[in-house]
């Protein structure tokens, strides 16, 4: 058994983790305009429901707003219709094959309730880096018991993976902080 290859796909998943967690709270909305708001936005298109960015370009012509580009004409009654679906508590303006968006402000109840969005977030990226530590310490106690590695490197190898968790659940708090201080910002 290759030790060092195991811990390097641990870190791999581990890595994932964080990506996914970037990619969640990245689509949250704070006081200024991101293109991201927009992600879990699905349009009724052709037959089928897809994401809003392969119908259309999303652009922040302004701080407080955002501008969606339709790319077929006759699609732009169901973006409209999809980002209206979102409940994001966005209200397009149909301009031809360009809708204008622009981003209310966010009151002290809808600043919490994103706070609270982040941190389920959060707890689904901890979740999944603790089930990828509880896969490296299964692999490693099969070996041990196997008698592939000793009781030591066994021992040795389960410090680096919790040290490994440690980190990355550390990471993952301080991206939650730093989006809770995003959100909350006037």
């Amino acid at each position: 058994m290759s030790a060092g290859a195991d811990l390097k796909e641990l870190k791999r998943r581990m890595e994932g983790a964080i990506a996914a967690f970037k990619s969640d709270i990245a689509s949250l909305r704070t006081g200024r305009a991101s293109p991201n708001v927009l992600d879990p936005v699905m349009v009724e298109a052709y037959g089928s429901r897809v994401p809003l960015n392969q119908v259309a370009n999303v652009t922040v012509p302004e701080p407080r707003m955002l501008g969606v580009s339709v790319w077929d004409k006759q699609m732009v009654g169901a973006v409209d219709r999809g980002i209206r679906e979102a409940n994001l508590g966005l209200n397009p303006i149909v301009d031809g094959t360009n809708l204008r968006i622009p981003l209310p402000d966010l009151n002290e109840e809808r600043r919490k309730s994103l706070v609270k969005v982040s941190h389920t977030y959060a707890e689904n990226a901890r979740v999944a880096i603790r089930n990828v530590r509880r896969d490296g310490m299964d692999t490693l106690k099969k070996a041990e018991k196997d008698g592939d590695i000793s009781q030591d490197d066994s021992r040795r190898e389960s410090d680096l993976v919790q040290k490994m968790t440690d980190e990355t659940i550390s990471e993952i708090d301080s991206l939650l902080l730093e989006k809770e201080k995003e959100i909350m910002q006037v």
